[in-house]
């Protein structure tokens, strides 16, 4: 199956004999065949045709819009998959002691992972984090006894701090941070997780949709207007695992230079460059390819992808049954 990750200002998307036919301002084209179309990400200004439109929606391929500094705009998708048996029930189970247990296994599985990124890269540079992974320990063990959601949102709170702490020391001395920020993103670290959270984010609310369920009803994020909660539920267990350590290996291993990035006085902030931002998507994509044995319900290899996809499976189980202990996060080693 194809991704398609359109980045070009002035790019038209459109629909050529039974193909995705991107033209460039610069006189090139890109062709890839609609059937083996799986999603298409733009960023920035380019357009797609009425034509194209039309097409994905019948076959329900899922279209993204993001700003050229990885904002998440928003998505054209087919209501094809709506299941509204399914989502009364995932409302009703809202306020139940089901999200309280699924938070609980999505946030120690979170602390878990992101022990183990520090630890791999805490090897590898011959630099100490035992301070930050002794209070991720901490907060891990913390969790056992939670009786709330918002004491659980404490603790992946305290981890998150110590984690980013971590990363930190680890990363090369040119692409120190202070801490994570957001919208907008001040330095080269943090441009580049933002950006990759916006696609995993993506990734996930595509799976979502199309089992069905409806990805603003979360379970442990609380209601937030605009904002699909149970992607954010669901991408808690994948963000070390998939984004920061890919991050972590582009930097260090010297793929991303300082040339990479950009301080934009107009949208004030730290971005990728055009050539950035596509050598770091080709990067990510190379990670969701890759084929692992984490998941502990199977005994065979499979991508990362499809690892998430099978993880919404695990979960729409979960919802049907009302019993949380059914979802296994993800657990790297």
């Amino acid at each position: 199956m194809s991704l398609l990750f359109v980045n070009e200002n002035k790019a038209t998307i459109g629909i050529e004999a039974n193909r995705c036919v991107v033209k460039y301002a610069d006189g090139m084209r890109k062709m890839v065949p609609i059937e083996t179309m799986e999603s298409i990400t733009i960023m920035g200004h380019a357009q797609m045709t009425t034509q194209c439109v039309q097409e994905c929606l019948k076959r329900g391929i899922p279209v993204a819009y993001f700003s050229k500094g990885g904002t998440y705009f928003g998505r054209l998708q087919s209501t094809g998959h709506i299941s509204a048996e399914r989502q009364r029930k995932q409302c009703i189970l809202y306020e139940s002691q089901f999200a309280t247990d699924l938070a609980k296994n999505i946030i120690s599985a979170k602390l878990k992972n992101q022990q183990v990124v520090l630890r791999r890269y805490e090897k590898s540079k011959g630099i100490s984090v035992d301070e930050q992974l002794k209070m991720l320990h901490i907060c891990r063990d913390k969790t056992t006894r939670c009786q709330t959601i918002a004491e659980l949102i404490g603790y992946e709170g305290q981890g998150a701090k110590a984690y980013f702490e971590g990363l930190s020391r680890l990363i090369d001395t040119d692409f120190k941070f202070h801490g994570r920020n957001k919208q907008p993103p001040r330095d080269e670290f943090n441009s580049m997780i933002s950006l990759g959270y916006s696609v995993l984010m993506n990734e996930l609310y595509a799976k979502i949709e199309t089992k069905g369920l409806n990805p603003y009803f979360g379970f442990m994020h609380r209601d937030k207007e605009k904002h699909p909660t149970l992607a954010s539920d669901m991408m808690e267990e994948w963000r070390a695992v998939i984004v920061d350590s890919t991050v972590m290996s582009m930097i260090n291993g010297h793929e991303m230079h300082k040339e990479d990035f950009v301080i934009d006085l107009e949208e004030p902030g730290c971005y990728l460059t055009r050539n950035g931002i596509k050598k770091y998507l080709s990067k990510l994509e190379g990670k969701l390819q890759t084929e692992v044995r984490y998941l502990n319900y199977i005994d065979y290899a499979v991508s990362f992808r499809r690892g998430i996809a099978l993880q919404i499976n695990t979960l729409v189980r979960a919802i049907e049954e009302e019993d949380a202990s059914l979802y296994k996060p993800i657990e790297i080693r």
